[in-house]
Protein backbone atom coordinates (compact mmCIF):
# COMPACT_ATOMS: atom_id res chain seq x y z
CA UNK A 1 0.00 0.00 0.00
CA UNK A 2 1.46 3.53 -0.98
CA UNK A 3 2.94 5.16 2.19
CA UNK A 4 0.93 8.35 0.88
CA UNK A 5 -2.26 6.47 1.49
CA UNK A 6 -1.47 5.19 4.79
CA UNK A 7 -0.91 8.35 6.34
CA UNK A 8 -4.22 9.18 4.95
CA UNK A 9 -5.50 6.42 6.86
CA UNK A 10 -4.05 7.10 9.77
CA UNK A 11 -5.44 11.08 9.66
CA UNK A 12 -8.79 9.55 8.99
CA UNK A 13 -8.68 7.93 12.17
CA UNK A 14 -7.18 10.31 14.09
CA UNK A 15 -9.88 12.79 13.20
CA UNK A 16 -12.43 10.09 14.24
CA UNK A 17 -10.56 9.76 17.74
CA UNK A 18 -11.21 13.19 18.15
CA UNK A 19 -7.33 13.84 17.73
CA UNK A 20 -7.39 15.83 14.58
CA UNK A 21 -5.00 18.53 15.68
CA UNK A 22 -2.55 15.71 15.66
CA UNK A 23 -0.17 15.01 12.44
CA UNK A 24 -0.65 11.97 10.94
CA UNK A 25 3.39 11.95 12.01
CA UNK A 26 2.14 11.25 15.27
CA UNK A 27 0.74 7.96 13.96
CA UNK A 28 4.78 6.82 13.86
CA UNK A 29 5.23 7.38 17.85
CA UNK A 30 5.09 4.72 20.70
CA UNK A 31 2.37 6.11 22.93
CA UNK A 32 3.91 7.15 26.55
CA UNK A 33 3.40 4.53 29.35
CA UNK A 34 1.18 6.36 31.52
CA UNK A 35 -1.47 7.39 28.32
CA UNK A 36 -2.64 4.34 29.31
CA UNK A 37 -6.37 4.53 30.63
CA UNK A 38 -5.50 4.23 34.92
CA UNK A 39 -7.67 2.09 36.80
CA UNK A 40 -11.42 3.64 38.42
CA UNK A 41 -10.47 3.12 41.64
CA UNK A 42 -7.50 3.15 43.71
CA UNK A 43 -7.34 0.89 47.23
CA UNK A 44 -6.62 3.89 49.04
CA UNK A 45 -10.26 3.91 49.45
CA UNK A 46 -10.68 7.63 47.91
CA UNK A 47 -13.51 6.59 45.05
CA UNK A 48 -17.00 6.27 45.75
CA UNK A 49 -19.49 3.60 43.92
CA UNK A 50 -23.33 3.41 44.57
CA UNK A 51 -25.51 0.63 44.25
CA UNK A 52 -29.37 0.34 44.04
CA UNK A 53 -31.41 -2.29 45.56
CA UNK A 54 -28.72 -2.94 47.98
CA UNK A 55 -30.30 -4.09 50.58
CA UNK A 56 -30.07 -7.83 49.43
CA UNK A 57 -29.19 -10.42 46.86
CA UNK A 58 -26.73 -9.21 44.38
CA UNK A 59 -26.90 -5.75 45.64
CA UNK A 60 -25.81 -6.61 48.82
CA UNK A 61 -23.23 -8.72 47.68
CA UNK A 62 -21.64 -6.29 45.56
CA UNK A 63 -21.98 -3.55 48.09
CA UNK A 64 -19.68 -5.85 50.07
CA UNK A 65 -17.12 -6.75 47.55
CA UNK A 66 -16.89 -2.91 46.60
CA UNK A 67 -16.34 -1.83 49.86
CA UNK A 68 -13.83 -5.02 49.88
CA UNK A 69 -11.95 -3.28 47.05
CA UNK A 70 -11.57 -0.21 48.88
CA UNK A 71 -14.91 1.98 47.55
CA UNK A 72 -16.62 3.80 49.33
CA UNK A 73 -20.52 3.07 48.92
CA UNK A 74 -23.43 4.65 49.16
CA UNK A 75 -26.56 2.10 49.90
CA UNK A 76 -29.67 2.54 48.16
CA UNK A 77 -32.77 0.04 48.69
CA UNK A 78 -36.70 0.95 49.03
CA UNK A 79 -36.22 -1.32 52.16
CA UNK A 80 -34.78 0.73 54.90
CA UNK A 81 -33.86 -2.34 57.45
CA UNK A 82 -32.66 -4.49 54.82
CA UNK A 83 -30.54 -1.24 53.50
CA UNK A 84 -29.41 -0.06 57.01
CA UNK A 85 -28.39 -4.14 57.62
CA UNK A 86 -25.91 -3.66 54.84
CA UNK A 87 -24.33 -0.60 55.63
CA UNK A 88 -24.04 -2.66 58.87
CA UNK A 89 -22.09 -5.01 57.41
CA UNK A 90 -19.77 -2.91 55.37
CA UNK A 91 -18.84 -1.34 58.57
CA UNK A 92 -18.37 -4.64 60.45
CA UNK A 93 -15.48 -5.60 57.58
CA UNK A 94 -13.59 -2.17 57.94
CA UNK A 95 -15.58 -0.42 55.37
CA UNK A 96 -17.24 3.41 55.02
CA UNK A 97 -20.75 4.06 53.23
CA UNK A 98 -24.11 5.90 54.04
CA UNK A 99 -27.33 4.60 53.39
CA UNK A 100 -30.11 6.42 51.48
CA UNK A 101 -33.99 4.94 51.80
CA UNK A 102 -35.03 5.55 48.21
CA UNK A 103 -37.99 4.65 45.16
CA UNK A 104 -35.79 4.47 42.07
CA UNK A 105 -38.76 4.87 39.95
CA UNK A 106 -39.16 8.55 41.81
CA UNK A 107 -37.43 11.31 39.86
CA UNK A 108 -37.14 13.14 43.47
CA UNK A 109 -35.46 10.09 44.92
CA UNK A 110 -33.08 8.96 42.20
CA UNK A 111 -31.68 12.69 42.07
CA UNK A 112 -31.43 12.39 46.02
CA UNK A 113 -29.41 9.10 45.93
CA UNK A 114 -27.31 10.81 43.62
CA UNK A 115 -26.88 14.11 45.47
CA UNK A 116 -26.48 12.54 48.82
CA UNK A 117 -23.29 10.59 47.02
CA UNK A 118 -22.17 13.97 45.57
CA UNK A 119 -22.70 15.74 48.54
CA UNK A 120 -20.48 13.47 50.74
CA UNK A 121 -17.73 12.16 48.79
CA UNK A 122 -17.39 14.64 46.28
CA UNK A 123 -17.82 12.05 43.26
CA UNK A 124 -19.06 8.81 41.70
CA UNK A 125 -16.68 6.47 40.58
CA UNK A 126 -19.09 3.35 39.99
CA UNK A 127 -22.76 2.95 40.12
CA UNK A 128 -24.58 -0.76 40.15
CA UNK A 129 -28.14 0.19 38.58
CA UNK A 130 -29.27 -2.49 40.16
CA UNK A 131 -32.75 -2.21 41.51
CA UNK A 132 -35.39 -4.67 40.20
CA UNK A 133 -38.74 -6.55 40.61
CA UNK A 134 -39.81 -9.84 38.75
CA UNK A 135 -43.10 -10.59 37.20
CA UNK A 136 -45.58 -12.85 38.36
CA UNK A 137 -45.58 -15.85 35.97
CA UNK A 138 -48.98 -15.46 33.60
CA UNK A 139 -49.65 -15.60 30.03
CA UNK A 140 -49.16 -12.01 28.76
CA UNK A 141 -53.23 -11.91 27.91
CA UNK A 142 -53.67 -12.52 31.42
CA UNK A 143 -51.45 -9.98 32.93
CA UNK A 144 -53.25 -6.84 34.51
CA UNK A 145 -52.18 -3.55 33.95
CA UNK A 146 -51.54 -2.98 37.10
CA UNK A 147 -48.57 -5.32 36.32
CA UNK A 148 -46.96 -3.84 34.19
CA UNK A 149 -46.58 -0.66 35.34
CA UNK A 150 -44.94 -2.20 38.36
CA UNK A 151 -42.42 -4.03 36.36
CA UNK A 152 -41.85 -1.50 34.18
CA UNK A 153 -41.80 1.73 36.25
CA UNK A 154 -38.36 -0.17 38.30
CA UNK A 155 -36.63 -2.27 35.69
CA UNK A 156 -36.56 0.69 33.01
CA UNK A 157 -37.66 3.77 34.56
CA UNK A 158 -35.41 3.53 37.36
CA UNK A 159 -32.95 2.32 35.59
CA UNK A 160 -33.70 5.50 33.11
CA UNK A 161 -33.18 7.76 36.38
CA UNK A 162 -30.02 6.35 37.60
CA UNK A 163 -28.18 6.60 34.30
CA UNK A 164 -29.61 10.00 33.60
CA UNK A 165 -28.59 11.36 36.79
CA UNK A 166 -25.18 9.22 37.71
CA UNK A 167 -23.66 10.22 33.62
CA UNK A 168 -24.46 13.63 34.39
CA UNK A 169 -21.59 13.88 37.10
CA UNK A 170 -20.28 10.91 35.44
CA UNK A 171 -19.32 13.15 31.99
CA UNK A 172 -18.35 16.28 34.25
CA UNK A 173 -15.29 14.14 35.95
CA UNK A 174 -15.13 12.67 32.78
CA UNK A 175 -14.55 9.14 33.96
CA UNK A 176 -17.00 6.39 35.68
CA UNK A 177 -17.87 3.13 35.06
CA UNK A 178 -21.83 1.79 35.05
CA UNK A 179 -23.01 -2.00 35.48
CA UNK A 180 -26.79 -2.42 34.43
CA UNK A 181 -28.52 -5.33 35.97
CA UNK A 182 -29.87 -6.53 32.85
CA UNK A 183 -30.60 -10.82 32.93
CA UNK A 184 -31.40 -13.66 30.60
CA UNK A 185 -34.30 -12.69 30.23
CA UNK A 186 -32.75 -9.74 28.42
CA UNK A 187 -31.02 -12.03 26.07
CA UNK A 188 -33.80 -14.85 24.68
CA UNK A 189 -37.55 -14.96 26.05
CA UNK A 190 -39.56 -16.34 28.99
CA UNK A 191 -42.19 -18.12 29.13
CA UNK A 192 -44.99 -16.81 31.35
CA UNK A 193 -42.93 -13.64 31.91
CA UNK A 194 -43.48 -11.43 28.64
CA UNK A 195 -43.26 -7.82 30.71
CA UNK A 196 -40.26 -9.03 32.48
CA UNK A 197 -38.62 -9.87 29.62
CA UNK A 198 -39.29 -6.54 27.58
CA UNK A 199 -38.04 -4.72 30.67
CA UNK A 200 -34.75 -6.74 30.49
CA UNK A 201 -34.51 -6.26 26.90
CA UNK A 202 -34.54 -2.48 27.53
CA UNK A 203 -32.17 -2.25 30.25
CA UNK A 204 -29.39 -3.85 27.71
CA UNK A 205 -30.67 -1.33 24.90
CA UNK A 206 -30.13 1.71 27.29
CA UNK A 207 -27.22 -0.23 28.05
CA UNK A 208 -25.90 -0.10 24.90
CA UNK A 209 -27.20 3.83 24.16
CA UNK A 210 -25.42 5.16 27.11
CA UNK A 211 -22.14 3.70 26.04
CA UNK A 212 -21.79 4.54 22.77
CA UNK A 213 -23.12 8.37 24.27
CA UNK A 214 -20.44 8.18 26.71
CA UNK A 215 -17.78 6.86 24.70
CA UNK A 216 -15.82 9.76 24.57
CA UNK A 217 -16.79 11.46 28.20
CA UNK A 218 -14.77 8.98 29.63
CA UNK A 219 -17.43 6.96 31.31
CA UNK A 220 -17.69 2.97 30.74
CA UNK A 221 -21.76 1.58 31.07
CA UNK A 222 -21.57 -2.42 30.95
CA UNK A 223 -24.56 -4.95 31.78
CA UNK A 224 -24.07 -8.08 33.46
CA UNK A 225 -27.35 -10.88 32.61
CA UNK A 226 -27.49 -13.15 35.60
CA UNK A 227 -29.18 -16.25 35.54
CA UNK A 228 -30.34 -18.40 38.36
CA UNK A 229 -28.95 -16.68 41.31
CA UNK A 230 -29.68 -18.01 44.88
CA UNK A 231 -31.17 -14.67 46.01
CA UNK A 232 -34.40 -13.97 48.01
CA UNK A 233 -36.01 -12.31 45.08
CA UNK A 234 -35.72 -15.41 42.84
CA UNK A 235 -36.35 -18.36 45.77
CA UNK A 236 -39.81 -18.17 45.70
CA UNK A 237 -39.64 -18.59 41.73
CA UNK A 238 -39.97 -22.57 41.53
CA UNK A 239 -43.78 -22.27 43.48
CA UNK A 240 -44.59 -19.45 41.37
CA UNK A 241 -44.01 -21.16 38.15
CA UNK A 242 -45.62 -24.55 39.52
CA UNK A 243 -48.80 -21.67 40.35
CA UNK A 244 -48.30 -21.19 36.91
CA UNK A 245 -48.78 -24.49 35.04
CA UNK A 246 -45.82 -23.77 33.09
CA UNK A 247 -41.49 -25.61 34.33
CA UNK A 248 -39.08 -24.78 31.67
CA UNK A 249 -37.02 -27.80 30.91
CA UNK A 250 -33.76 -26.29 31.89
CA UNK A 251 -34.84 -25.30 35.31
CA UNK A 252 -34.82 -28.41 37.50
CA UNK A 253 -31.25 -29.34 35.40
CA UNK A 254 -29.33 -26.05 35.64
CA UNK A 255 -25.73 -26.57 33.24
CA UNK A 256 -23.39 -26.37 36.25
CA UNK A 257 -26.36 -28.17 38.15
CA UNK A 258 -26.58 -25.38 40.83
CA UNK A 259 -28.23 -21.44 41.38
CA UNK A 260 -24.89 -19.19 41.32
CA UNK A 261 -24.34 -17.53 44.79
CA UNK A 262 -24.62 -13.64 45.10
CA UNK A 263 -21.03 -13.55 46.10
CA UNK A 264 -20.34 -15.05 41.97
CA UNK A 265 -22.13 -12.07 40.22
CA UNK A 266 -20.55 -9.71 42.62
CA UNK A 267 -16.85 -10.59 41.51
CA UNK A 268 -18.05 -9.46 38.07
CA UNK A 269 -19.52 -6.34 39.30
CA UNK A 270 -16.37 -5.61 40.90
CA UNK A 271 -14.41 -6.14 38.12
CA UNK A 272 -16.51 -4.17 35.23
CA UNK A 273 -15.99 -1.37 37.89
CA UNK A 274 -12.43 -1.42 38.15
CA UNK A 275 -9.59 -0.40 35.57
CA UNK A 276 -8.83 -4.43 34.74
CA UNK A 277 -11.77 -4.01 32.23
CA UNK A 278 -10.96 -0.38 30.98
CA UNK A 279 -11.51 -1.66 27.37
CA UNK A 280 -14.94 -2.71 28.19
CA UNK A 281 -18.05 -0.67 27.18
CA UNK A 282 -20.95 -1.55 25.70
CA UNK A 283 -20.66 -5.20 26.63
CA UNK A 284 -23.36 -7.54 27.86
CA UNK A 285 -21.63 -10.36 30.10
CA UNK A 286 -23.76 -13.26 30.21
CA UNK A 287 -22.68 -14.61 34.08
CA UNK A 288 -25.70 -17.75 34.04
CA UNK A 289 -23.51 -21.03 34.51
CA UNK A 290 -24.08 -21.80 30.78
CA UNK A 291 -27.80 -21.36 30.66
CA UNK A 292 -27.99 -19.68 27.67
CA UNK A 293 -25.91 -21.70 25.67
Amino acid sequence: MPEDLIRAIVADLAVLNGQADETAEAADETPAADSRPKASFSASGESVAIVTGAGGGIGRASSLKLAEAGFKVVVVDYNAATGEETLRLIREQGGEGLFVQADVSKNEDVERYVGAAVEAYGRIDAFVNNAGVLQKFSLLENIELSEYERIMSVNVRGAFLGLKHVLKVMAEQGAGSIINTASTAGLRAEHSMAVYTASKHAVIGLTKAAAIEYVKKGVRVNAICPGGVDTPLTQGVPAMMQDSGYMPEEFPNMRMGRFADPSELAEMVVFLASGKSSYMTGSIVAVDGGLTL
